[in-house]
C-alpha cells in the first residue's frame, strides 16, 4: 500500500485491495477500488472520500501553510 499526500488535496491511497477502512462508529466502509482518495480538507460530502470540495474552498495543506509562515 502507498499513501501520497497531494498538494492542497486529498490523501491518495493505492493498493487498497486488502484495505479495511473503519469508520468512527466501528462500521466497515466499503472499498471497491484499488486506488481511493481520502478527504483531507473536511468539506467533502462523501466523507471519508474526496469529492473535490478542496478546490472550491481553497484548501491549503499543511506543507503549503508551513512554507508561507517562514
Amino acid at each position: 500500500m502507498k499513501i501520497t499526500i497531494t498538494d492542497n488535496g486529498p490523501y491518495k491511497v493505492e493498493g487498497t485491495a486488502s484495505l479495511e477502512l473503519v469508520g468512527p462508529d466501528g462500521a466497515i466502509v466499503p472499498v471497491d477500488r484499488d486506488t481511493i482518495f481520502l478527504c483531507r480538507c473536511g468539506g467533502s460530502t462523501t466523507k471519508p472520500f474526496c469529492d473535490g470540495t478542496h478546490s472550491r474552498i481553497g484548501f491549503e495543506g499543511a506543507m503549503a501553510a508551513v512554507k508561507q509562515a517562514d
